[in-house]
């Protein structure tokens, strides 16, 4: 298998749609890479790939190998600023045009499951990160049947389940939880994403979807609750635009005094300010969102071991 020489393998699941699984991804491997890790991000949400979107490489190519494929890469190692590759492989990159429909029946979409484990060379890595898509659908079943088979003892780390606060969100995603423990996968912990909302024009962080139902779910499923996670326009902004997120005076979230301008020559390390989708990650030091997942990622990897 193209996986045997990665550490640690984490599933991002939800049972339910738009509740930010790939925005979860995305600044999970982000944090990760800050920390030093080499990351790979897999993308299975087959029929609505959005990891290229998320670290703007749409209009990368996946190059053909000896063996498979090679995944593309979001940024390389600078072990002088302390920050491990990024890479990244989705069915979007194998697209004619961004707005293709995939419309494939189950045993097609399980076979590209299947595939995208046993075809993509990694090589050594510490971290792959598992997109999926929402529900408990072909796509998972072939992915934990096939993780679960072929992967060594220990391998598969578990999964990081994402719920938004409300109730119909939660209910959605207890499935979620049932499936991991019907499939024997291993649950890491419960992110409330979308808990909040930082008004890009004020100072104010406002709960628009009410707070604490992900932790609640934890809670009764007697797993461990991660964090909450607002909704935060800068963030948006980056992603859509690369632009570095900059906060309005009296801006504070979870302690933290985000106001005005950011210095670009300390953000990164060569003191350049560009565009290139390569330096996403330093830009991303600067979002208010950067510190809420650093500490969520600090209690993944203590959690793993």
């Amino acid at each position: 298998m193209s996986l045997s020489k990665i550490k640690h393998i984490v599933l991002v699941l939800s049972g339910k749609g738009g509740v930010g699984k790939s925005s979860v991804t995305t600044q999970f491997a982000l944090s990760l890479s800050l920390a030093g890790h080499s990351v790979g991000v897999l993308d299975v949400d087959l029929t609505g790939p959005s990891m290229p979107r998320m670290f703007n490489i749409e209009d990368a190519k996946v190059t053909q190998a000896p063996g498979g494929w090679l995944p593309v890469t979001v940024h390389s190692a600078n072990p002088e600023a302390g920050v491990g590759e990024l890479r990244c492989m989705s069915l979007g990159f194998l697209l004619h045009a961004r707005g293709d429909a995939v419309v494939w029946r189950g045993p097609k979409k399980t076979a590209m499951v299947r595939q995208f484990l046993s075809d993509v060379l990694w090589g050594e890595m510490d971290y792959l990160l598992i997109d999926t898509p929402p529900g408990t659908s072909d796509e998972h079943i072939s992915l934990a049947e096939t993780l679960l088979k072929d992967a060594w003892p220990g391998q598969v780390a578990g999964a990081v389940v994402v719920t938004t606060p409300q109730a119909v969100a939660t209910a959605d995603v207890k499935k979620e939880l049932n499936f991991c423990t019907k499939t024997g996968i291993p649950v890491i912990g419960v992110i409330e994403n979308m808990a909040g909302f930082v008004c890009p024009n004020c100072a104010e962080c406002t709960n628009i979807f009410s707070k604490g139902g992900g932790q609640v779910m934890a809670q009764e499923f007697n797993v461990r609750f991660l964090g909450a996670v607002p909704i935060d326009p800068q963030f948006v902004m980056l992603i859509e635009t690369g632009n570095r997120p900059v906060y309005p005076q009296g801006t504070i979230i979870n302690g933290q005094d985000l106001s005005g301008s950011v210095d670009n020559t300390t953000a990164e390390p060569n003191g350049q300010v560009t565009k290139d989708a390569s330096l996403l990650a330093y830009k991303y030091r600067n979002c208010s969102l950067e510190p809420v997942f650093r500490t969520i990622t600090q209690d993944i990897v203590a959690a793993i071991g």
